[in-house]
């Protein structure tokens, strides 16, 4: 990572917003200069998201050093996640696949900013949230053939009582028209987005986040967040 690196964002939003699946070192510089919160990066190889270490090691050298960066990883084992957080320099990992609450709970306990997902219509759901210890939830729908990243858009609404207990990062459908309807049917403490923002799968349109991030500048949403990206 590069300390001297300095992102002056062109917008900066009334709301935290987390991109995800970057794979391209100047999608990830962009991204960072328009005002997004966080990066997320997919360590899951059947995604078209995925990134190998040296993609991931190129995007953590292109922004500047305490600039968010997520791990996603998809029912790894502790120790290759320990691995590429340590060779990629991650600040967080996100685990989105049926984890084991102690498998969450160990990240979490060591300080890292830890994200565990729920999904509304698949294991595991939003009533397994009192099982894991959790810097945030991730909520989204569960449909597609991938476990995220499938722009299926679902019932938000159905977060809003998660979102009164736990902090909350809504994802699943989400695009620069839609977003605000989003948060205000769930109110969330931040959003995650990827196919919504991007011209084919893995390669994010800089227009399409500044838009997205244009949208969300509206004072007028639901209650303050909760800080979840430092």
């Amino acid at each position: 990572m590069n300390p001297d690196i300095q992102t002056t964002p062109a917008v900066r939003p009334a709301f935290p917003v987390k991109i995800c699946g970057l794979t391209r070192p100047e999608e990830a510089r962009a991204v960072a200069e328009a005002g997004a919160s966080a990066i997320g990066l997919i360590f899951y190889p059947p995604s078209p998201r995925f990134v190998t270490i040296d993609q991931a090691k190129a995007i953590r050298n292109i922004l500047p050093a305490d600039f968010p960066l997520i791990g996603v990883f998809v029912d790894e084992t502790a120790e290759t996640v320990q691995s590429v957080v340590e060779s990629c320099g991650l600040d967080g990992v996100q685990f989105h696949g049926k984890e084991d609450p102690v498998l969450v709970d160990r990240f979490f306990h060591r300080g890292l900013l830890t994200i565990k997902t729920l999904f509304w219509n698949r294991e595991p759901m939003f009533a397994a949230a009192a099982n894991y210890a959790c810097t945030a939830f991730l909520v989204e729908c569960g449909k597609g053939p991938f476990p995220g990243g499938n722009a299926q858009a679902w019932n938000w609404g159905a977060a809003k009582p998660l979102a009164e207990r736990h902090p909350l990062i809504l994802a699943g459908g989400l695009t620069p028209e839609n977003v605000v309807k989003a948060i205000r049917d769930a109110c969330p403490d931040a959003v995650d987005v990827s196919s919504g923002v991007e011209f084919c799968p893995g390669r994010k349109d800089p227009a399409k986040v500044r838009m997205l991030l244009q949208a969300i500048r509206n004072p007028a949403l639901p209650k303050p967040s909760r800080r979840i990206f430092g």
